[in-house]
């Protein structure tokens, strides 16, 4: 029997869809760990990431039903619809790798606008930065929602304020 048969496709194919199913189990995991541990706290992104993690693994369980039974019609849409995954993601990944400094900062700074300032507040604490690339001089109205700067102005607030248990004609 040589490797390229029936049963040598048939296996490989059970085994190529167990490990989606891991994959997909794997991802619903670590968005519910991630969302209990407070990692993430944007249900967006903990939602598209379970949506990923069930789609794979429905489509992992079809194909693995239609590897075991050998069934025609589900086999052919489990196909189609990986052809379809792939097509998504190497166009996902040529526009990654085709997108250039300047354009990554014109993304972001489109959708720095976009944001609730609630989602900006979160940022700053999570890359411990002020405002829109860490220029709060230029974006003033992100400098209120600036919790990263609040030791240094206090710390210049105490230095400059007298200490009232000193001598009354001592410097400062």
């Amino acid at each position: 029997m040589v490797c390229g048969g029936f049963a040598c496709s048939k296996n490989a194919l059970c085994a190529l869809n167990v490990v989606y199913m891991l994959v997909g189990l794997l991802l619903i995991g670590v968005a519910a760990w991630g969302k209990g541990l407070g990692l993430v706290s944007s249900i967006h992104i903990i939602g598209g990431v379970i949506a990923v993690g069930v789609f794979l693994l429905l489509i992992a369980v079809a194909g693995l039903v239609g590897a075991v039974n050998h069934h025609q019609v589900l086999l052919f849409f489990y196909m189609i619809i990986l052809g379809l995954v792939f097509i998504f993601q190497f166009g996902i990944s040529c526009s990654c790798l085709a997108i250039n400094r300047s354009k990554q900062t014109d993304v972001i700074n489109a959708s720095w606008w976009v944001m609730s300032n609630k989602t900006r507040d979160e940022l700053e604490r999570s890359f411990d930065c002020c405002g829109l690339f860490n220029l709060t001089t230029l974006y003033q109205q992100d400098y209120a929602f600036c919790t990263a700067i609040l030791g240094v102005w206090l710390a210049m607030r105490f230095r400059n304020q007298k200490d009232p248990r000193a001598n009354p004609s001592a410097f400062l």
